[in-house]
């Protein structure tokens, strides 16, 4: 019996992608900390600010950890329902959040106090972020199928866009511009809306063709340069051309399951999206092919990389939080861990014999620590600033008592554009109102004479305007009880009436020294 040879074809083994400086780079985020919360972990979001603590959102609070410790230094739980998208602005100070019955608020960090609240919203709202450019502008995305732009001085909706017909669960603002925001919809669509004309302005379907049916934008994210945009939809991620008119250009389907994160790194050369398989890959965006895979114990929920890229924190359905820390190299270091370490290394005994350097416990004195070189370049030495003590009124408006912070400025020693900022700073709190609440004629007084002092002057007009308006409503029922009282409200009458004639007697001058120099102008012959 004849056999007939068989011909194996032999493929070449495929290159591991473990020993790859990407993937060795990667994995340097090891030993995570798994922090166990009672409630889904719905949102994590780093501070841009040193030392870059993180806001976790889960069940009905907000808690901020500690990157270096991993342990709670705030907790913010005055929701009435469950709590969403923790957000913190840009400097560090404020956190904004909502929740499912529709209100958005604005906590500040260190007190934890309730600054502003807006509650347009009839739905819960999924999205609250500070814009990118104005600090002082929130983006709101709601299941009412809304989409806010609120102002936060004025407690106040600048725009709402209406264009969605379905649950909007992500939105963010332009990096690039301060006018457009990018929104995510259960309606199948990722559209761009233009603050200024207060329209959609770009829609991009998730769908992908015709029969693909509507499936539900899970997240969005905008490229720093405002130019590319990356959605996801069910397992698949699409990145869109916004220069080209939202054009899709790639479509990736790495992941089993839904696809429910999505973050850059500190330089948006790798984004990284987390999913309901269990599963973080890690894209370079150059080519947008899979560089690495973290898996993780549960379905991953929300994902966030830490600005100096030392923490990968991910929020899981089962209320895991899991943090990845990686430690930086030397080179990697920060200046100022360097010059810390820098100052420990140095310093020689005759430095402490000569005095140069304080006395331990020598005083009170409480501020920032620097250290400046000495003779030597191996020498420093350790100086302390003496930090600024705050105003008496300063210290009032910190803890809230308005009334008390007027008073303290109304005395005759204090400047009028100290007296004036104040006010101005009471409206924009919204505590005008209840600073003048609740006087009697005595702590009325000093109010009156300020306003009358000052009525006329150019610099404070408008603003005794409108304080005296405040003043006059509040008080009418009570005129008449007190003759004191009475007698400054008529002699503010008097100066604004006295002052209103003043200015008609400088507009009729102003009138009659305009024909005076135009008829000069039309008779004058020019010079030969």
């Amino acid at each position: 019996m004849d056999y007939q040879p068989v011909i194996v074809k032999v493929h070449p083994r495929p290159s591991s992608s473990k020993s790859s400086p990407e993937a060795r780079y990667w994995r340097q985020f090891k030993h995570p900390v798994f922090v166990k919360e009672y409630a889904p972990v719905t949102a994590v979001h780093f501070s841009p600010t040193k030392p870059h603590r993180y806001a976790v959102t889960a069940a009905t609070r907000v808690q901020l950890y500690a990157p270096r410790t991993q342990k709670v230094t705030k907790t913010i739980s005055r929701f009435k329902d469950v709590a969403r998208s923790g957000s913190i602005r840009a400097d560090g100070k404020l956190l904004v959040a909502g929740d499912d019955t529709g209100l958005i608020q604005v906590f500040d960090i260190n007190s934890r106090a309730i600054l502003r609240t807006f509650d347009s919203h009839k739905q819960p709202v999924h999205v609250t972020k500070f814009s990118s450019l104005a600090p002082t502008q929130i983006l709101s995305c709601s299941d009412d199928t809304t989409v806010r732009i609120w102002d936060v001085p004025s407690q106040s909706c600048i725009t709402t866009f209406t264009s969605h017909t379905d649950y909007v669960r992500s939105g963010q603002s332009s990096t690039s511009s301060p006018h457009l925001y990018l929104t995510g919809s259960y309606d199948a669509t990722v559209r761009l809306f233009d603050s200024r004309s207060g329209q959609c302005e770009m829609v991009m379907s998730s769908a992908g063709s015709s029969n693909a049916g509507n499936i539900p934008v899970e997240q969005v994210l905008m490229f720093p340069s405002g130019t590319v945009a990356v959605s996801s939809a069910g397992p698949i991620l699409r990145v869109w051309d916004l220069v080209a008119g939202g054009r899709c250009v790639r479509a990736l389907s790495n992941h089993q399951k839904t696809v429910t994160a999505l973050a850059f790194d500190s330089t948006a050369s790798r984004l990284l999206s987390g999913g309901l398989d269990h599963m973080v890959k890690v894209y370079d965006v150059s080519t947008y092919k899979v560089v690495h895979t973290m898996r993780y114990p549960a379905p991953v929920l929300c994902l966030a990389v830490s600005p100096d890229e030392t923490h990968i924190a991910a929020g899981m359905t089962d209320g895991t939080l899991s943090v990845r820390r990686r430690n930086p190299k030397a080179s990697e270091a920060q200046s100022d861990a360097s010059l810390a370490a820098a100052v420990l290394r140095s310093g020689t005994f005759e430095t402490f014999l000569g005095g140069a350097l304080p006395a331990i416990g020598q005083g009170t004195v409480k501020g920032k620590i620097k250290a400046k070189p000495l003779g030597d370049v191996n020498e420093f030495r350790i100086e302390s600033r003496r930090a600024k003590r705050l105003k008496g009124y300063d210290k009032l408006l910190k803890h809230f008592k308005y009334s008390a912070a007027l008073d303290s400025v109304l005395r005759k020693h204090v400047p009028p554009t100290t007296a004036f900022a104040l006010i101005q700073e009471l409206i924009h709190r919204d505590g005008l109102q209840i600073a003048l609440a609740g006087r009697d004629d005595v702590l009325l007084e000093p109010v009156l004479r300020v306003l009358v002092k000052h009525v006329t002057d150019p610099r404070f007009g408008k603003m005794v305007c409108d304080v005296a308006g405040l003043v006059i409503q509040m008080y009418t029922p009570i005129l008449g009880q007190s003759p004191l009282i009475d007698t400054l409200f008529l002699r503010l009458r008097k100066k604004v009436q006295a002052e209103l004639r003043f200015q008609k007697e400088i507009r009729r001058t102003k009138g009659a020294l305009d024909m005076i120099f135009s008829a000069v102008a039309s008779t004058s012959l020019p010079l030969r």
